[in-house]
């Protein structure tokens, strides 16, 4: 079998910031990062938000924030920042190393600060999330957050300690690797921090109709409260994947980035880390990566539309909400099938929470049997 050619990093080049080594004499400052800034370490450090090699400086995190680019031109649409608060920064100067450490005080791995620069948090919230509303979940995060960043290359020690799932926790170096042994040059991926449902099932199977292989590729990095367990979620995509999805043309690797509920920005995000990870197509569904109702059904999909001609490689898969119908007896979506009163099988969340707590089974044309006894025997608990 020849070697597959899979598409380019964004940027041109799969950065790798890992395997540094601990220092002989620790820095003098120390930096704690929240749950966000620990999941983008670890996605800078392996590649997976390549061009970046490391927290923004000013100038990128304004033109990011106005332009949806890097100031090199590369397309971007999220500032990825190490916001500190007051009395760290005025303990760091210019030209500093600095350790970066989780929230039980282990070393992560260092920071060579180029820059430290005021974040502007209404312009943020503004620009990229389309609201001030601190009901929002990233808003919040963003204005409980530190006022100053501070900039710079990492260098990463341990990504994670203790780190879940570790034969799923693929680099996109590794992914790439496994993508070109088994052959495969054109791959889809499928974005979910829920359990699949027979309408993301039809979905992941009609990509999988139009290229080598499927990638399910969950997010696994801190998320908002409320969202399902991910022990819950990866035994859910495990049954699924062995019962229901040809092995030979399927794969299961978490990713372990924040989810930023940012709606279209998000969505380019998320499509920039699979092209990273060797991605050469992208499922975008309905309301991806939203929240509320902040953003419109389709503007996820609608804002690959706007990107400049090369500005991604991946291609966007973009799919009409799915469901089953009785009259057609299959899944249908709008381009499929007309909408009938009273035809296709939904369920709204809340619906389908108060099923599972009483400890029934959504029919089978809603979810698989095997994925509905795994959350309802998860909510007994609750």
């Amino acid at each position: 079998m020849g070697r597959a050619e899979l598409v380019p990093p964004h940027g041109g080049r799969l950065i790798d910031r890992t395997g540094a080594s601990k220092a002989a004499t620790d820095p003098a400052v120390s930096i704690t990062l929240s749950a966000y800034q620990q999941c983008d370490l670890e996605m800078i450090g392996m590649g997976a938000m390549s061009p970046l090699e490391g927290f923004m400086g000013e100038a990128d995190y304004h033109s990011v924030c106005d332009e949806m680019r890097l100031t090199d031109g590369n397309v971007w649409p999220i500032p990825i920042t190490c916001a500190v608060d007051q009395a760290t920064a005025d303990k760091v100067g210019v030209g500093d190393r600095v350790a970066l450490s989780d929230n039980m005080s282990r070393l992560l791995g260092y920071m060579s600060v180029a820059e430290k620069y005021k974040q502007d948090k209404p312009k943020q919230a503004a620009k990229v999330f389309g609201t001030d509303d601190p009901a929002h979940p990233s808003v919040k995060v963003l204005m409980e957050g530190g006022e100053t960043c501070l900039a710079g290359e990492i260098d990463v020690v341990t990504a994670r300690h203790n780190p879940m799932f570790v034969e799923h926790r693929l680099t996109p170096a590794q992914t790439r690797a496994e993508f070109q042994r088994r052959g495969w040059s054109t791959v889809a991926a499928f974005q979910t921090r829920n359990p699949i449902h027979r309408a993301h099932e039809y979905l992941t199977k009609c990509a999988q109709e139009v290229t080598d292989g499927l990638l399910i590729h969950p997010l696994m990095g801190a998320t908002k409260d409320g969202d399902i367990a991910p022990e819950v979620r990866m035994k859910c995509y495990e049954v699924l994947i062995e019962k229901y999805y040809h092995l030979e043309h399927t794969m299961l690797s978490i990713m372990p980035a924040a989810m930023r509920y940012g709606g279209p920005r998000e969505a380019i995000l998320h499509a920039i880390y699979r092209q990273n990870y060797g991605c050469s197509h992208f499922i975008v569904g309905r309301d991806h990566a939203g929240v509320g109702t902040y953003y419109g059904t389709f503007e996820a999909q609608e804002v690959f539309d706007t990107l400049p001609e090369g500005g991604l490689k991946i291609v966007p898969l973009k799919f009409e909400h799915a469901a089953w119908s009785k009259m057609a007896g299959g899944m249908v979506s709008g381009k499929t099938f007309p909408r009938i009163e009273g035809d296709q099988i939904f369920l709204s969340g809340t619906k389908l929470r108060e099923m599972l707590k009483r400890g029934e089974r959504p029919p089978v044309e809603f979810t698989r049997p095997e994925i509905a006894d795994i959350l309802i025997e998860a909510m007994k608990d609750e």
